[in-house]
């Protein structure tokens, strides 16, 4: 199962690494990912492989909120079935 995590913040270094390391943590894949700096804000979303994660939905939701907290940034993940669903009409 995929999922889109978006993350939204004053740009400085090490954004990219503290998700993807958190990400490893949870065994959940990177497929793809674009990041931008636009006036200054960092903004990235990534398409990730949660099927083998560790943990189950909430506890990535969780892992990812708290680092978000941490780092003040915005992090939040959907599955992507929520945007496939979208587009069905």
């Amino acid at each position: 199962m995929n999922a889109i995590v978006t993350v939204v913040g004053k740009d400085r270094v090490g954004i990219i690494a503290a998700v993807c390391n958190t990400l490893a943590k949870l065994n959940i894949n990177v497929l793809d990912i674009s990041q931008t700096i636009i006036q200054g804000n960092f903004t990235m979303v990534m398409a990730v492989d949660i099927s083998e994660a560790n943990v189950k939905f909430l506890e990535i939701k969780n892992a990812l909120s708290n680092l978000g907290d941490e780092m003040k940034l915005s992090i939040r993940i959907q599955r992507e079935e929520i945007f496939d669903t979208m587009h069905v009409i």
